[in-house]
């Protein structure tokens, strides 16, 4: 079976290389891809919103399944134009991928069906939302209703670092239309903790526990980031946590969801915080693979990743047997000097060759005139150590990943510690 999966970043290539491990596996195509992945798929020139593109290059190229990775594409209907022109494809559709194309839809569904999470008030009226948050105890959270490339959430310990939050999203407009409604939520304390999904309407199957690290600087320093790190499993938080996080948070949100009308088909990826006595609750719904957390999810899976996505599409989830591996995986994240503001491209990469064990995904590469390695985004590489055990897995990741060096490299150094503490 030939296959497209549409994307070009880490979450794309790591999902490229599992379904690569696939015997069913044919051409594996990517759109628009990168540098890295074009060491596994043949990478077409076309962009994540050029629909009919997309729709007329899988046609003929009779593609039998195509993949959406990233968000943005979800939440502007991409799956609804390829099921409309009979290509088989595994991702939401529109209607369902509101979940993450809309704060206010998530939390307001939430709240009807009583599921946990934050307290919260929703406003598209920057005076009144101004003088609600000054009524309100820090820290507290300011999320932009929309999307904006897992940037658009502050956690405000200051009076005055929340109003300018809310400042630069409702008048300022940095991130356009998607702050034209913010949220403003109750702070939770506690453990995160990353939950993705396969999903199939009422079908809930989990994936390996993952936890990331979103602040770019050690010890969750500095602003956010899509993601400076990920480690799976999670030994520190108990099974019976987890468990309960399925049960009470993912599963009634599927069934929310076809209650809705709005089915979900594909992988629903649960933000979750563990609070101080145990109790999870949802601080975020993302509606595809998360990035980095697929990075150490998916090596960690035993079972055919393809069969899997084609019997979500089939509707048949329920039918096919999961297995994942008891190894522990470490992602550390290496990112452009300046990352998450403005940053350098093409700067030259040297060591990608000499990686070890380590699985390297790459997130923003290209190759240079010479055919040198060179970055192109914020970023960079996703470096995978696995181990038996986290402490393996992270000695492993952080070998490989001082090995690999371009002018600025910034990563964090305290990827995975909370699990070793």
């Amino acid at each position: 079976m030939d296959i497209l999966v549409v994307g070009g970043g880490g979450r794309e290539h790591a999902i490229i290389w599992s379904l690569s491990r696939s015997p069913r596996a044919g051409k594996i195509y990517c759109a628009p891809g990168n540098a890295g992945i074009a060491q596994l798929a043949e990478c077409v020139p076309i962009g994540v919103f050029e629909f009919d593109k997309l729709t007329a290059f899988a046609k003929e190229r009779e593609v039998g399944l195509v993949v959406i990775g990233p968000d943005d594409p979800l939440a502007a209907g991409i799956v609804d134009a390829f099921e409309a022109q009979g290509i088989p494809v595994f991702g939401p559709r529109k209607n369902a991928a509101e979940i993450e194309g809309s704060k206010t839809f998530m939390k307001d569904l939430l709240h009807k069906y009583n599921i946990p999470t934050a307290a919260y008030e929703k406003f598209s009226d920057y005076g009144s939302a101004l003088a609600y948050l000054r009524t309100r105890e820090l820290p507290i959270v300011i999320k932009a209703d929309g999307l904006a490339a897992g940037k658009g959430v502050t956690v405000a310990y200051s009076r005055e670092e929340a109003e300018q939050a809310l400042q630069e999203i409702m008048v300022d407009k940095v991130f356009g239309e998607a702050g034209a409604q913010v949220v403003i939520e109750e702070f939770l304390a506690g453990q995160e903790m990353s939950i993705l999904a396969f999903v199939d309407g009422e079908t809930v199957r989990p994936m390996a526990a993952a936890q990331d690290h979103k602040p770019v600087f050690d010890g969750d320093k500095g602003p956010n980031t899509g993601g400076m790190g990920t480690y799976s499993p999670l030994p520190h938080i108990a099974e019976d946590i987890i468990r309960e996080a399925v049960e009470t948070i993912i599963e009634p949100t599927a069934k929310a969801m076809v209650a809705e009308g709005r089915p979900f088909s594909g992988v629903l990826f649960a933000g979750l915080m563990i609070s101080p006595d145990g109790k999870p609750k949802t601080i975020e719904f993302n509606a595809r693979f998360g990035d980095p957390e697929t990075q150490v999810v998916l090596p960690r899976l035993r079972s055919d990743l393809l069969e899997i996505f084609v019997a979500v599409t089939e509707g048949r989830l329920a039918d096919i047997p999961m297995e994942w591996s008891d190894e522990a995986a470490v992602c550390v994240v290496l990112a452009s000097g300046g990352y998450p503001g403005p940053y350098p491209k093409g700067v030259p990469i040297s060591g990608l060759e000499d990686n070890g064990a380590a699985l390297v995904f790459h997130a923003g590469t290209a190759r240079g005139e010479d055919g040198s390695w060179v970055t192109s985004g914020g970023r960079v590489l996703g470096v995978v150590g696995l181990g038996a055990t986290i402490a393996e897995a992270r000695t492993a990741a952080y070998a490989s990943a001082e090995k690999i060096t371009f002018p600025g490299k910034q990563h964090r150094n305290d990827i995975a510690m909370k699990a070793l503490i």
